[in-house]
């Protein structure tokens, strides 16, 4: 694990709430993840701390031990209740502590902790996928590239040198079990180098031991009908490769729609501005009027006013969350007539003569 300031890789202060740390990971992540920085090795490397960072500081127990000793591993060896890592109080005086188990202040911090290296699922990924309005509308069956890391050939994901064999480890001296001192406190924990086993190798020269390598895939997606801007598709086990065989992590489309020139989307609902003449507004008519499927006909009713919107029930998109389609909504602009002929303006004032209704009659009655 990395020696480095957790908080201080994230940005955020050490009381930072569960949703600050969330927010802040993901901000850092869209900036240094390999997608957006293709052979970028110190953008990569920075990815990995911060990913590193997140998973410590995210798990409440993990930010526990971190936050008491400034460091944490999965390797901590439980006691002989289960409870928590063998700790050696030899030499220390608890007759201060009014015989209050002192130890019960640290198994807390350690409590559910194996004593080897669990495995690790791999990480989500993300991928960013625009796509146009009408596909938006149809769907999209499209096929992406895009960078993961997989499970080391060479070392079959154990990280060590098979060209060798197996030796004593070189930190625990073949124990498993190394020894801290914390003051005059000594803690025996799990050894972080072998994970407890004794045994060790040379680091494999593919992967450098972790496991995994870099990798570039290619993946046929299908995008359903009906997704808008920020709807996530998750494909399950299309992510990075978990360490030490546990499961791949997902990878996760992320969709971006672009505009129509004519129709505005509102969710699942559609809507647009459709011109008619006086006359049609006045008696009454029926029209055609574009939808998102083509040509549909739509009633306008006599005494139609300026701007009022008319529903075309389930001519929108698809929805995701069930099997039905949103609406399209018709707002109606009232276009008036050019006269140029006395003809047309004597029909207008004998109109205004058989009508004589002021429509501001009431605008002066407060």
């Amino acid at each position: 694990m990395s020696n480095e300031d957790y908080y201080r890789l994230l940005g955020i202060n050490r009381d930072a709430a569960a949703d600050e740390i969330k927010k802040a990971y993901r901000k850092l992540a869209r900036k240094f993840h390999p997608d957006v920085n293709p052979g970028d090795k110190q953008a990569e490397e920075r990815f990995k701390k911060i990913s590193e960072a997140y998973d410590v500081l995210s798990d409440p127990k993990k930010r526990e031990v971190y936050d008491a000793y400034g460091t944490y591993s999965d390797n901590f060896r439980g006691g002989a209740s289960g409870q928590g890592p063998g700790v050696d109080f030899a030499g220390f005086d608890f007759s201060g502590f009014g015989g209050s188990g002192f130890s019960d202040i640290f198994s807390q911090f350690f409590q559910g902790h194996s004593r080897t290296a669990a495995p690790k699922k791999g990480e989500d990924l993300e991928y960013q996928v625009s796509m146009g309005f009408d596909e938006a509308l149809k769907g999209l069956q499209t096929r992406i590239t895009y960078a993961r890391r997989e499970t080391c050939q060479t070392c079959k994901g154990k990280g060590q040198s098979t060209e060798e064999r197996m030796h004593d480890c070189a930190l625990c001296q073949g124990t498993g079990r190394i020894t801290q001192m914390k003051g005059r406190m000594k803690f025996t924990t799990t050894c972080t180098q072998c994970g407890g086993s004794g045994r060790a190798g040379r680091a494999c020269g593919t992967c450098h031991g972790d496991g995994r390598v870099p990798s570039t895939d290619n993946l046929e997606i299908k995008i359903p009908p009906g997704v808008q801007t920020g709807s996530r598709i998750r494909f399950a086990g299309k992510g990075d490769a978990g360490v030490q065989g546990a499961p791949a992590g997902d990878l996760y489309i992320v969709a971006t729609v672009g505009s129509h020139p004519f129709f505005e989307r509102t969710g699942d609902n559609v809507s647009c501005k459709v011109p008619i003449t006086v006359t049609e507004a006045a008696l009454g008519a029926k029209i055609e009027v574009p939808t998102v499927d083509g040509r549909a006909m739509l009633k306008i009713p006599p005494g139609t006013q300026h701007g009022q919107k008319f529903r075309l029930r389930e001519r929108g998109f698809p929805s995701l969350r069930a099997a039905t389609r949103g609406d399209q909504f018709v707002e109606v602009k009232i276009v008036l007539p050019r006269i140029a002929d006395e003809r047309s303006k004597e029909i207008l004032r004998e109109l205004a003569r058989l009508n004589p209704d002021d429509p501001r009659r009431d605008l002066f009655k407060f």
